[in-house]
């Protein structure tokens, strides 16, 4: 008699063969003729309950062009794993057509190419459309979010968050969890969070004097759906008071809590649910070790490392679900649950083609009028790129590379260093550049461009700790990010080895200097997470820079060397 687990087992290689799960129904049609709105949406309805995951949209509201990343490396167990494949091998490993919309769409290969042909993605308006359309057919799908969610963007910054929850709520969001939300400070959160027409989870969030978790962010709740009893379960990131300013929001703390999250399961197994989801802002490689550690969850909805899969990964009888980020993505999950369990499901990844997909008028009606109040600020063109400026990838993006030179060349210092935020939307060669533009790449609570003196063998050990939090072998000791990205300095990196053996060769790029470790060398940077930093906020910093530049250039960063892969 065949198990559950062989089943799932069978479903995913269905899935991948046959286009059950993500982009297989249409990839090779894309290629002959052009796509419509239907087949972007086409779905074999199945089961008695569906689910649809939207995550990390980081506060965009109108479409976008994002390049994928173009190194994305894994190690121990996980190395060559999904995510950590990308480029042609993203392609051969899930079956995609070369040059077509899904190439596009899922990898940076000829990006600026495919991306003139297809256009831009995301819109929470096209996003509207796709969730009213699978709730045409599946009335009662449950829609939840995963969470870096109101921050991101100019308006968000501006309206501190307001207009992405006024937004949400006109979605319909049934459920969300968080990370980033929580840099507009503890006051704020807790404002918003009592506009929401919807549960603000975490069963991780704990009041920092009791030690216990915080009533507030409910752990889990409840939706009957299709005769089927489904709890939801909500994981906050567990390193927000390390990845961001802890003094925002001192009352809180959060963490992994494995041992929690499995009284969690049990405590809603006993109560009946008859299928358990968590909703989870924890990135995709600790999700698939709380997977193989807790016991009892069907599916995770997996957030903050911005990945996108068109199949499900499945880990023990665990479903592990990926939507990418931005709004480019949503996920739809059909699930057969009866007898307590979950049986079998269908999964597709819908790719959001601006210039496809209908923009949903009430939706589009509700972000003109958020973004109304800061049109003129957002859309004023500050200069014009001659090169395609994107962010992703473990260790540089062009845009990280023209913010360097901006802190260099204004802030007057020898090296820069810009976090390796996953966040921001690409531009076009030749695209203009607007206030909104640097916003969607720069935009936070803590922007101030510091500058300060700092060793040679303390940089090094600054790069020592970002590396071991990208590289460690257990994902319990990942807190998010990637590499932090230099200006003026160059190294080498074995990602292969321990912490504190992995960076070499530092180098001052302007000189070809060794970095002397017991000299003090002047460095500007921002995103400091102490408090009482001072400085001018980096968007007007750059904004500054590309004014006076006029038209700018970013080449790709050829400063990092990279071995051990």
């Amino acid at each position: 008699m065949i198990s559950r687990r062989e089943f799932l087992q069978a479903s995913v290689a269905a899935s991948a063969l046959y286009g059950v799960s993500g982009f297989g129904n249409w990839s090779k049609l894309a290629a002959q003729q052009a796509l419509t709105q239907d087949d972007l949406l086409r779905f074999d309805t199945f089961g008695n309950v569906s689910l649809i995951h939207v995550t990390d949209i980081h506060a965009q509201l109108k479409p976008i062009w994002f390049r994928e990343p173009e190194f994305n490396f894994g190690v121990g167990e996980v190395r060559g794993q999904p995510p950590h494949v990308v480029g042609n091998d993203f392609i051969r490993m899930f079956n995609l057509t070369p040059g077509s919309r899904d190439a596009y769409a899922l990898t940076y290969e000829d990006f600026v190419a495919l991306g003139r042909s297809y256009g831009r993605m995301g819109g929470l308006d096209r996003v509207a459309t796709v969730v009213k359309a699978i709730r045409a057919d599946r009335p009662e799908a449950i829609i939840l979010d995963g969470g870096d969610t109101w921050h991101g963007s100019m308006s968000s910054y501006l309206s501190r968050g307001q207009d992405m929850v006024n937004v949400m709520n006109a979605l319909g969001t049934e459920a969300m969890t968080s990370h980033w939300e929580w840099t507009f400070g503890t006051d704020r959160v807790m404002e918003l969070v009592d506009q929401l027409n919807f549960p603000f989870l975490g069963q991780n969030i704990f009041d920092v004097e009791w030690d216990e978790h915080f009533e507030d962010f409910p752990s889990y709740t409840w939706f009957d759906r299709g005769g089927a009893k489904v709890a939801v379960i909500g994981q906050a990131f567990p390193y927000t008071p390390i990845a961001n300013p802890r003094w925002m929001f001192p009352e809180f703390s959060f963490g992994i809590r494995d041992e929690r999250m499995q009284e969690m399961v049990d405590e809603v197994k006993a109560a009946g649910a008859d299928l358990v989801v968590v909703l989870s802002h924890n990135g995709f490689d600790v999700d698939r070790k709380m997977a193989s550690r807790v016991q009892g969850i069907d599916v995770i909805l997996t957030g903050h490392t911005h990945d996108a899969l068109p199949e499900p990964v499945l880990v023990g009888d665990t479903l592990l679900i990926a939507s990418g980020s931005h709004g480019k993505f949503v996920t739809r999950l059909d699930l057969d649950v009866r007898d307590g369990q979950m049986m079998g499901f269908r999964h597709k990844l819908i790719p959001i083609f601006a210039d496809v997909i209908e923009p949903d008028a009430d939706m589009a009606a509700v972000i003109e009028t958020e973004r109304a109040p800061y049109k003129d600020q957002m859309e004023e063109v500050v200069g014009h790129t001659d090169s395609l400026l994107y962010r992703r990838g473990n260790f540089a993006g062009t845009w990280d590379n023209l913010i360097c030179d901006a802190v260099m060349a204004e802030r007057d210092t020898e090296i820069a260093m810009s976090p390796g935020v996953r966040w921001g939307a690409s531009l076009m060669p030749g695209d203009a550049i607007t206030r909104e533009d640097i916003h969607s790449v720069t935009s936070m609570t803590y922007g101030q461009v510091y500058r300060t003196e700092m060793t040679g063998e303390t940089i090094h050990a600054i790069l020592e700790d970002v590396a071991d939090n990208l590289f460690n072998t257990d994902p319990y000791y990942q807190q998010g990010g990637d590499m932090v990205r230099l200006g003026g300095l160059a190294y080498a990196i074995d990602i292969a080895k321990p912490i504190g053996e992995r960076i070499t060769g530092l180098t001052l790029t302007r000189t070809g200097e060794a970095l002397d470790p017991a000299r003090s060398y002047t460095v500007g940077g921002w995103a400091s997470v102490n408090e009482g930093t001072e400085g001018p906020m980096i968007w007007d910093l750059v904004e500054a820079y590309i004014r006076r530049q006029g038209r700018v250039t970013a080449e790709p960063n050829d400063t990092v060397t990279v071995t051990g892969i």
